[in-house]
């Protein structure tokens, strides 16, 4: 399979987006290629000073124009057709390659991707679904911000979505969902909630009811779903918590001599805690619902996240994520209706 790369997208591309490609290519298969859009020049430099050049599975696009990360979605596809995220969607139209990746601007990804891929059949919206680590495995949140507002029936196909992503991606044998709200009650929740329960609780979906946040992390379900906006708020607070014990213990460790001493015995925990919540060992997060593959990745995102973005894409096509989705849409239309 083909991927293609945003290699100008993110806070520090595009050293840090062509390192972590070239890191990704060992653990590729042989038939897979990779295909770095944007400016040839300074990509070329970059493989350069890793002794490195355009082969059979490393290729370059030329885009010759970027989208800033704080430029409107909308303006910047109208006016920057030559983006290097407008020529990775345009590749994936036109079938030149299987997926894309940017850690660029997530409004003007999710933007592009609908645009020009459209969605799969029977879905009606998209959702980000992101890993999240619990104490015991990982779940996966959706929709984490490409809908800022939401029906109760996207709410049930998201669940759907994500039930297909965590099985097939995680080997999780018929995902527990969860509806995010707040509290278990089916009558506690805003009108989307109280909906959307009714719709989960029809299903044939594993809904185990609604879960508060508090039980983000206690792996009670598998599949956690809620609307973009609160979505993208949860994900937000997320990562600031493992740097916010990583500050707060060093700054304890700081106090004293006594500190000191056990700060030596809790390091070793320490990296354990913040390697475990650190959105890096799952790269990215997948643009469920439309019609190709697309990896979203962190604005500030290592090699080591865009070298695990790049094989969890190779993996949502390998397991064939869309078709299942696509099946899962059709026994759920039934309660279209409804919505």
């Amino acid at each position: 399979m083909k991927i293609a790369v945003d290699a100008m997208g993110g806070d520090f591309a595009p050293d840090i987006i062509v390192e972590g490609v070239l890191d990704s290519l060992s653990c590729l298969e042989d038939n897979d290629e990779v295909v770095l859009v944007g400016d040839e020049s300074r990509i070329k430099e970059i493989l350069a000073r890793y002794g490195r050049k355009e082969s059979d599975n490393l290729s370059i696009r030329h885009a010759s124009e970027v989208v800033g990360m704080d430029e409107s979605p909308s303006k910047s596809l109208r006016r920057k057709r030559n983006s290097s995220i407008a020529v990775c969607a345009s590749l994936a139209k036109e079938g030149k390659v299987d997926a894309l990746l940017s850690a660029g601007n997530t409004g003007a990804v999710v933007a592009a991707t609908k645009l020009r891929l459209r969605f799969l059949k029977g879905v009606e919206r998209p959702a980000i679904a992101t890993p999240i680590p619990t104490t015991s495995g990982v779940s996966v949140l959706l929709d984490a911000g490409a809908n800022v507002d939401s029906k109760p029936y996207n709410l049930l196909q998201f669940a759907g979505m994500g039930s297909a992503y965590i099985q097939y991606l995680f080997g999780v044998e018929n995902p527990k969902i969860g509806l995010l709200s707040i509290g278990e009650e089916s009558s506690k929740g805003n009108d989307l909630t109280k909906e959307t329960f009714k719709l989960l609780e029809k299903s044939p979906l594993n809904f185990v009811g609604n879960i508060e946040g508090r039980d983000v992390f206690n792996n009670k379900v598998d599949v956690i779903v809620t609307d973009g906006f609160v979505g993208n708020i949860v994900i937000k607070v997320l990562e600031s918590i493992p740097s916010f014990i990583k500050t707060v213990i060093k700054n304890e460790i700081k106090k004293s001599v006594t500190a000191k001493m056990s700060g030596f015995l809790i390091g070793s925990l320490l990296k354990k805690i913040v390697k475990q919540g650190d959105y890096a060992e799952y790269g990215g997060a997948p643009l469920l619902g439309v019609d190709g593959v697309c990896m979203i990745c962190h604005g500030s995102s290592s090699p080591k996240a865009i070298k695990n973005a790049v094989r969890a894409a190779s993996a949502l096509s390998k397991f064939e994520v869309n078709k299942h989705i696509k099946d899962i849409a059709e026994k759920l239309s039934v309660y279209k209706n409804n919505n």
